[in-house]
């Protein structure tokens, strides 16, 4: 068997259409710092809701303590005793979370702004 010219063209047209699709995903993941926040809940209730763009540290209910900084949110003090969310990442684009499972804290970031909508389907 021979790999023919329109074998070739065709793999380098779904190689394509997949670094696209990549490199758009990849684009659209991160949240831009002027248009995401930060929320926090408490046991289930809203605790604040902080913009990303400003750099600041929230204290949460004397147990934890977050930070944003340069449009990221890391948590950088916690009284439980695993102390696992400080060992998590910073997050900073939509749909990024850091949970801290003994105090019930969970930090998350979405969009302030509604997705626009490309096209209308029927």
């Amino acid at each position: 068997m021979f790999i023919k010219r329109k074998d070739i063209l065709l793999a380098a047209a779904v190689l394509a259409v997949a670094l696209l699709c990549y490199v758009g995903f990849r684009l659209s993941a991160g949240a831009d710092p002027d248009r995401a926040v930060l929320t926090i809940t408490v046991d289930g209730e809203e605790y604040g809701t902080y913009s990303l763009a400003e750099d600041q540290q929230i204290e949460i209910n004397g147990t934890n303590t977050c930070e944003i900084s340069d449009g990221e949110v890391r948590m950088v003090q916690a009284d439980c005793p695993d102390q696992l969310c400080m060992h998590q990442k910073a997050i900073s684009g939509s749909g990024g979370t850091i949970v801290c499972l003994p105090n019930r804290v969970v930090l998350s970031v979405a969009s302030d702004s509604e997705p626009e909508v490309d096209s209308i389907t029927g």
